[in-house]
């Protein structure tokens, strides 16, 4: 597998080589930087550096490696723009350190406008930053990507709530790929562990970082692992190992591949989501001129939006329809490898990280997520 580091930390090599520019220390073409509660330093290519705006403000300039080939910030360029405010009686003491604002590019959340970045994210920052910031002073640090809000667009950040611009959720050192057998295996190790620590039978399974932040936002009391997309294997693994129920929470544009019978979902192995819909709204008896209209759309989203606009009950059926299906294909798919009677529900939320629908099991466990 090839080698590469999360966008968090090419954020933060760009930011600390800008505010050692801004401090007087010399530019070096890398950073080292610290992760936090680890004890090894990584080291990040820095492209450029320079004084602004009278020398009052410094910009670093990065371009993340992430070392995946698929990855939507493989090459994306970073700006950093950083200054030193003074803390006096008209400019008190900030509850942090650092300000980070997000700048062109940068995803925000929707609903609140604050700036999309992880803890991990937040945490490496503060680690490589806090030690440079001269005393009496706090950081503003302004983060652009040039191309992102292009980028956005190839993603499904709009369905998660998170507008203009790509996140910055990475939640490790390291990157893999949600195709990659190595998640595949991570996500094994991670159940393995799981369940020699009072499992209790039943836990949860997101896909992708927008899933698990939705996810953790509700006291659900259940253990919760990302899976990436090895939703077919990592379902068989779980029968093996004697779980009782999976709970598959998840957005309706990812999860309607299972109910076409796609256990590897990661969009450059198979899509078909826009066809599987139109088979199911075959089954509900939707008018044929309503289908076809389906048929030429581009996402669920738009094709539930059509689907309400013709009738909303039809809609909600056709959608409940569905996470059954979620349900009973998948509940087939790991029979096929291994007998189990191990319960398998589906929980779907949409565009706007609303919860919707829920399948037969699925029903069971909603409480939780609320």
């Amino acid at each position: 597998m090839k080698k590469g580091f999360s966008l968090p930390l090419w954020v933060a090599g760009a930011a600390k080589s800008a505010l050692k520019k801004l401090v007087g220390l010399p530019f070096e073409n890398y950073e080292l930087i610290t992760i936090p509660n680890e004890e090894k330093a990584i080291k990040i290519d820095i492209h450029s550096v320079g004084l602004l705006q009278d020398n009052s403000h410094a910009l670093g300039i990065s371009f993340a490696k992430s070392g995946l080939d698929l990855d939507i910030t493989q090459n994306l360029e970073i700006w950093t723009i950083v200054s030193l405010q003074k803390i006096s009686s008209k400019n008190p003491v900030k509850t942090n350190s650092i300000n980070i604002i997000a700048g062109s590019g940068v995803g925000i959340k929707e609903n609140t406008s604050e700036i999309c970045i992880s803890v991990f994210a937040k945490e490496v920052l503060y680690e490589n930053l806090l030690d440079i910031i001269p005393d009496g002073f706090y950081l503003e640090l302004e983060i652009i990507f040039p191309n992102g809000e292009f980028l956005a667009e190839r993603t499904s950040n709009k369905s998660f709530g998170i507008v203009h611009g790509l996140s910055i959720i990475g939640t490790s050192a390291e990157t893999y790929s949600s195709a990659s057998p190595d998640q595949l295996e991570e996500a094994k190790t991670k159940l393995a562990k799981l369940i020699q620590n009072n499992f209790k039978g039943k836990v949860v399974f997101v896909i992708g970082e927008n899933g698990l932040n939705l996810a953790k936002t509700y006291d659900v009391n259940l253990p919760i692992i990302k899976i990436g997309n090895w939703i077919g294997p990592l379902l068989v693994d779980a029968a093996i190992k004697k779980v009782k129920t999976v709970i598959l929470f998840g957005y309706h544009g990812k999860l309607i591949k299972l109910a076409g019978g796609i256990f590897h979902t990661h969009n450059h192995l198979a899509d078909g989501r826009i066809e599987i819909l139109v088979y199911l709204a075959v089954r509900e008896n939707v008018p044929p001129e309503v289908i076809v209209k389906l048929s030429l759309l581009n996402t669920i989203e738009d094709a539930l939006l059509l689907l309400e606009r013709f009738n909303k009950s039809i809609a909600e059926k056709l959608f409940r329809n569905l996470a059954n299906t979620i349900e009973d294909r998948s509940f087939e798919y790991v029979n096929r490898y291994v007998k189990t009677d191990m319960e398998i529900a589906a929980i779907v939320f949409d565009r706007k990280r609303k919860i919707r629908w829920s399948g037969t099991k699925g029903n069971e466990f909603i409480s939780y997520f609320q």
